[in-house]
């Protein structure tokens, strides 16, 4: 098995592709090891030391690790658990586990369900590609009085850019499209 590294824009994440589905339905964001109960795979992850987060994406795996630890000191035992999880057969999440299959959007408004209705397709055909190309995913908490609320996750959460990401990307695109959308607004998960 031949595991891909890719830098993300958050200097403190990196994407693992192993060439294999990871989820095949919906997406899994554990921000401790407390959180991974649900998923062999992040606990074991959470076992390397300097590993603060875990996402989980289709067919990725994102790693967040501690600003004080170098990447070269722990990607090759992070290499090893996730070639050695899938190489065994192990699931990625334990049956029954909670994942993410709403899309990554929380229920919206009903006065606002059109614009909200937009404010989503948006973000599903032309936000969230791009941001699981940076190994993350963004989420929609709301729209309320011209404020949309999204959350980043992955490697976007407590990304370096992910402020100019959302102020100067996301939002000029949802002004574009939605006039009614007034400013985007980072809510934290």
């Amino acid at each position: 098995m031949f595991i891909q590294t890719e830098p993300t824009p958050n200097p403190q994440t990196l994407k693992f592709i192993p060439g294999v589905t990871v989820m095949p339905e919906g997406v899994a964001d554990f921000r401790s090891a407390a959180d991974a109960a649900d998923s062999p795979l992040a606990e074991r992850l959470f076992a390397v030391e300097g590993v603060e987060g875990i996402y989980l994406g289709l067919d990725f795996v994102s790693v967040s690790k501690h600003e004080n630890v170098e990447w070269h000191h722990i990607k090759p035992a992070i290499l090893g658990v996730i070639m050695e999880h899938f190489t065994a057969g192990l699931p990625v999440m334990k049956d029954g586990a909670k994942v993410d299959t709403a899309g990554g959007h929380a229920a919206g408004n009903e006065a606002d369900s059109e614009i909200v209705g937009q404010i989503v397709e948006l973000l599903d055909t032309r936000v969230r590609p791009a941001v699981a190309q940076d190994g993350g995913d963004i989420v929609f908490h709301g729209f309320d009085n011209g404020v949309v609320y999204l959350a980043m996750q992955g490697a976007c959460a407590g990304c370096p850019s992910s402020t100019m990401t959302l102020k100067h990307g996301i939002e000029n695109l949802l002004r574009h499209y939605v006039p009614e959308v007034e400013e985007v607004r980072a809510v934290g998960m």
